[in-house]
């Protein structure tokens, strides 16, 4: 199990973090068939299976560049073949939530950010809720306002399966976003300054992520840091210690065996320890 920090159970416990869900929680989720989310370069090796730039973007995939490849499937695909192929894959399939979705609800962070396409968390939540959560992509003008307000909410930082013209998945569309929707970049720099960041089933190569929690470290050198999940066998020890000082990150680690079932376990267990802190603050009025 996860030996959860207390300074991090206590950032939960009094709404002071964020929570940043990524492709590896979705990947817990099956549909009625019994099939999963595919992640990234899942999606990109079956997509390109069939293209005559098939050797060409598997250089790309096999060199870590899985920007440049999507924008090779995109461009011989065309917007029309690529939109239906992303539906496809991500909507159409009609994931259930798993345990794990359940766990991350129960948390209770008033702001959970997400760079999945899929709407297997935002379902659920706003089911569970009784649509009370609010949803919104990072080029939606009024995220300023909803942050601000009490209201829970979702941040979809690459859009959504629902509206594939608008996602951010290739080399072109995140330089176009940096641009174009520089505004929302700094609203979330904003948030990764009064939150605690807990980034749980994500990698640590996704260039927004990759930028914002570099800026971070560079700029603000005496911060508290943000936390990341990951299996112990993620990444080697150099590696390791090469994400702690760049990105200001805290590696909370677990076996993955068994389909990352410890990680939902202790999940589980953080939602027993978060209810339990908010019981003691709210019993001694220290908010």
């Amino acid at each position: 199990m996860i030996n959860w920090p207390s300074s991090l159970v206590s950032d939960i416990a009094r709404r002071k973090s964020v929570l940043v869900i990524g492709a590896g929680v979705s990947k817990n989720s099956t549909n009625s068939s019994g099939l999963r989310p595919k992640d990234w370069k899942e999606f990109l090796v079956q997509s390109s299976d069939h293209l005559s730039g098939k050797a060409e973007i598997n250089r790309q995939i096999k060199s870590g560049d899985f920007l440049t490849a999507c924008e090779l499937i995109k461009k011989e695909l065309g917007r029309d073949d690529f939109n239906t192929l992303v539906k496809e894959e991500f909507l159409n399939p009609r994931f259930n939530h798993a345990k794990i979705h359940q766990h991350i609800y129960n948390l209770d962070s008033r702001i959970v950010i997400t760079p999945n396409f899929d709407k297997i968390y935002d379902t659920y939540a706003n089911t569970t809720s009784q649509g009370s959560i609010i949803i919104k992509k990072f080029y939606e003008e009024d995220i300023i306002d909803c942050i601000r307000r009490p209201e829970p909410l979702i941040i979809k930082i690459h859009g959504s399966v629902d509206s594939t013209d608008n996602l951010i998945f290739t080399r072109k569309d995140y330089s176009e976003a940096r641009t174009k929707y520089r505004n929302f970049y700094q609203i979330i720099e904003a948030l990764s300054l009064t939150h605690t960041f807990i980034f749980i089933g994500c990698g640590t190569n996704d260039p927004d992520i990759r930028l914002l929690l570099e800026d971070f470290t560079f700029k603000y050198p005496l911060n508290k840091q943000h936390y990341i999940i990951m299996p112990s066998n993620a990444l080697n020890n150099k590696v390791k210690e090469i994400v702690k000082d760049t990105m200001s990150l805290k590696i909370l680690e677990y076996d993955s065996s068994n389909y990352h079932k410890l990680l939902t376990d202790s999940l589980a267990e953080l939602v027993t320890e978060v209810e339990l802190k908010r019981q003691e603050i709210a019993n001694l009025q220290s908010w």
